[in-house]
């Protein structure tokens, strides 16, 4: 679905969901700001926007909320998802990096930083 505004598209559905136009910002980041309750002003400056592109995506999201609400938690289950996917893959990697002694070349470093560890120990005991 494509909205048109003089003969230009200003919000376009890509591989990435529905899009601004001559931006690669999708409605979705919007609603991650509007779900954590950003003025449009604040918002609008945050994504560097032009008054027009701004008016129409919001426009857009006000004339179809529950559709792109909707899409917006598909995307925020499937981002989860992934993050799931990618930590439980990454687990042993991390465990097993956690285990190994640091390298020699930051062997002074690493005193440095046990050093500190115990003093601040001390201190707050």
């Amino acid at each position: 679905m494509t909205v048109i505004v003089d003969n230009q598209p200003v919000i376009t559905r890509t591989e990435r969901g529905l899009t601004i136009s001559g931006t690669r910002i999708t409605l979705y980041q919007l609603m991650d700001y509007i779900h954590a309750n950003y003025p449009r002003r604040l918002i609008r400056h945050q994504f560097y926007l032009t008054d027009e592109q701004f008016d129409v995506a919001m426009s857009y999201i006000d004339a179809h909320y529950e559709e792109v609400e909707l899409e917006y938690q598909t995307v925020l289950q499937q981002a989860e998802e992934i993050r799931q996917y990618w930590e439980e893959r990454n687990k042993e990697r991390i465990a097993y990096i956690a285990k190994l002694p640091p390298k020699t070349e930051y062997q002074s470093a690493w005193q440095k930083l046990l050093s500190r560890k115990a003093k601040r120990a001390a201190i707050n005991q």
